[in-house]
Parts: C-alpha cells; sequence; structure tokens
C-alpha cells in the first residue's frame, strides 16, 4: 500500500483527476483512489467537486487553475483607494467614514467595538 500523501495543492489534486479521466477512469474510481487514503488524505476532493471537474475535462478544459471571478472585489483596499482617501482627510479632517465611502464609492468599513 502506497503511504499517503499529507501535504498537497488543489492544481496537484486536480492534475491527478485530469490524468486519471483521460485514461478513461470513471469519477467515482476517481474520488475512491483520491479520498479514501489511497494517494492523498482525506478531505482532498470531494465526490461532487470531482464529478464537477470531469465534466469540465470533458468539455474540453485543460487549465488546472481557478477560473476568474466576475464581481466586486473582496477587498476595497489599494494603493489608489488609500491615497484617495489620505487626500479627502487632509481636505477635512471631520469627514465621516460614510461620507468618504459614499464620495469614493467604496464600501464603508464595519469596525469592532
Amino acid at each position: 500500500m502506497a503511504t499517503p500523501i499529507k501535504e498537497w495543492s488543489k492544481l496537484e489534486v486536480r492534475a491527478v483527476v485530469r490524468c486519471l479521466f483521460s485514461k478513461g477512469t470513471k469519477p467515482s474510481e476517481i474520488h475512491k483512489q483520491i479520498d479514501l487514503a489511497e494517494t492523498y488524505d482525506e478531505g482532498a476532493m470531494s465526490r461532487s467537486r470531482v464529478y464537477q471537474w470531469c465534466t469540465w475535462f470533458g468539455e474540453g478544459r485543460t487549465s488546472l487553475g481557478d477560473e476568474p471571478k466576475s464581481g466586486r472585489p473582496k477587498t476595497s483596499t489599494n494603493e489608489m483607494n488609500t491615497t484617495r482617501v489620505d487626500e479627502l482627510i487632509r481636505c477635512d479632517r471631520r469627514m465621516k467614514i460614510r461620507e468618504i465611502a459614499l464620495k469614493l464609492e467604496i464600501q464603508r468599513v464595519q469596525f469592532m467595538k
């Protein structure tokens, strides 16, 4: 029996799925080989995720990385916004957070008490 791999990356597991899928291995068998400690530790990839990746590879996907996501970025903190906030505060030190957020069209940060 092979020794399970304790440290792995998502890309590595996806590459294994792609390789086994290209050899004609069924998704259920791929999941067994990945998740049942034959190769990787438990929890490397869920059964539904193995099926999803097999579907994508079957449709012609070759990339192992995550696709870019649309929508709002998770954070508004960047160098440009920091500079803009700093300029607003220097002009009017009494400006409220709500006013800054509205003026710069960024999400207002919730502060903990």
